[in-house]
């Protein structure tokens, strides 16, 4: 475990990790970017595509124990490394947009898994050739290299909070019914406001429309909507340039696969603006 937290703090990474973040981060990827993101299935996409690269090598690895399951055995090899392309470049994709320490800890977990692919796309061509030991050897070789990289993976995942969605425990820190926040004459037309709704920060934006209210942490990585933009409906992270609709809190933009919850607001005779979150416990 310290080893792996100490990934983190390898500032001597950062060498590596600027050049390759502006790099990632400039590929022409147009609505594609979204997609490996997987804002379409609410969730990071990379996760799901590993499966198939894996899951083709593990099951290469029990063939290679077979006798006469070569063939059966390089035509999943081969399935694993060209799998391993869209994984690899959703995998980018996400690790471009994350903080410090899960650059370098995921930079690392990049270069085990160039390696398993490496030696895979080694074991293939050289069992293509005659050579199915050195294949058999390569091919242990990589899913060593595979398994590395998944326990770094479970360690940027589950340590280290990548692709979670940082709004989930809003439903278990807010208290059921109406909570009052202040006197509608208290926000602005079109400015982002922030208030705290006892460990809970929010964003209140007023609009000709009346108020609208999220939760002021963005899902991606918990940046302050409220020192955000507001324009056309939407708010947008200063962080990492994810973007809300206000008036749902559906992603439309940025790396967010997750919406942001969103508040109903209502104004008592009093003027005073109150919020309740649907489905708070």
């Amino acid at each position: 475990m310290k080893a792996l937290d100490a990934l983190g703090e390898a500032k001597q990474l950062d060498k590596v990790v600027g050049p390759l973040q502006k790099a990632v981060r400039a590929v022409p990827l147009g609505p594609w970017r979204a997609v490996l993101q997987g804002r379409p299935i609410g969730h990071p996409l990379h996760p799901v595509l590993v499966q198939v690269p894996i899951g083709s090598w593990s099951s290469a690895a029990v063939l290679d124990l077979v006798p006469g399951a070569g063939r059966q055995a390089r035509l999943l090899v081969g399935l694993g490394v060209v799998s391993a392309v869209p994984a690899a470049w959703a995998g980018w994709v996400d690790w471009a947009e994350q903080p410090e320490r899960q650059l370098r800890t995921g930079v690392v977990h990049a270069l085990s898994n160039g390696v398993a692919i490496g030696l895979y796309t080694g074991s293939w061509v050289v069992r293509g050739r005659g050579r199915p030991v050195l294949g058999r050897v390569l091919g242990f070789a990589g899913l060593t290299a595979a398994s590395v990289g998944g326990m770094i993976g479970g360690h940027l995942a589950f340590r280290q909070a990548v692709g979670s969605n940082k709004t989930e425990p809003v439903d278990h820190l807010v208290a059921p019914g109406w909570h009052a926040l202040g006197s509608a004459t208290e926000f602005a037309e079109g400015s982002p406001e922030r208030r705290m709704l006892g460990e809970v920060a929010l964003l209140v934006v007023r609009g000709a429309d009346g108020f609208h209210v999220l939760v002021d942490r963005c899902s991606h990585m918990a940046g302050p909507l409220s020192e955000g933009t507001v324009a056309d409906g939407c708010v947008e992270c200063p962080w990492h340039g994810s973007v809300f609709r206000l008036a749902d809190g559906e992603n439309v933009g940025g790396p967010a696969t997750a919406p942001q919850p969103v508040f109903e607001t209502r104004l008592t005779d009093h003027g005073v603006l109150e919020v309740r979150l649907p489905g708070a416990v």
